[in-house]
């Protein structure tokens, strides 16, 4: 996720300009721009030490460790580059904040095509069942009883499918990087709970 977030040599400046408001250590990076993505974006620890290690070699950042914490400070010269790429940072900042926007649609789409499909597969198996009903003779209670079980085992089948679908797609979205904001998550949750309702009234039916 992180070259859908930021281009090549952006993070870099970007790692500057959050150092140039106050000295971190890189857990505090880390939530920095997580917060400044509005959750969409996380960084790993593998991605944020390595670009902190060379931003030091170059003589941009320097690091004290205070006990067991590292903390992280821009230097002068970390300041003078910053100030000769001001216009470039400019162009991150608007740049993420489209970024942002892209990632949150695609997780909204991801959710509505989620919904999309589990309300065919309902559509499906009520016609099935329909369509069945129509043909099957009369049978006695324990016979219905029977038949129940068996479509309660096939309605499990339709729903685990749904579930490790839906499943699939929030885990692959975040290990590519991206998060799941708290919206996202209320949407993801209201559209379930209206799926659940319509269940409801398909059985009543």
């Amino acid at each position: 996720m992180s070259p859908a977030v930021f281009s090549h040599g952006d993070l870099r400046l970007y790692l500057l300009s959050l150092l140039a408001e106050s000295p971190q250590h890189g857990y505090g990076i880390i939530q920095s721009l997580t917060d400044r993505t509005g959750g969409t974006y996380t960084p790993s620890a593998g991605t944020i030490y390595p670009r902190l290690a060379k931003l030091e070699e170059e003589g941009l950042v320097t690091k004290t460790v205070d006990g067991r914490t590292t903390i992280y400070a821009i230097t002068d010269a970390g300041r003078a580059e910053l100030a000769s790429r001001e216009s470039d940072l400019a162009g991150i900042e608007s740049g993420l904040a489209d970024s942002v926007r892209l990632i949150a649609n695609e997780v909204r789409q991801s959710v509505r095509e989620a919904m999309k499909s589990l309300r065919a597969d309902l559509a499906t198996a009520e016609h099935d069942e329909r369509h069945a009903a129509k043909n099957r003779p009369r049978a006695a209670s324990d016979d219905a009883r029977v038949t129940s079980r068996e479509e309660l085992h096939r309605a499990d089948a339709v729903i685990n499918a749904f579930r490790a679908r839906v499943r699939t797609d929030l885990r692959t979205h975040v290990a590519k990087g991206g998060v799941l904001t708290p919206s996202t998550v209320s949407q993801l949750e209201d559209a379930l709970d209206a799926a659940a309702h319509a269940v409801t009234r398909a059985l009543s039916a």
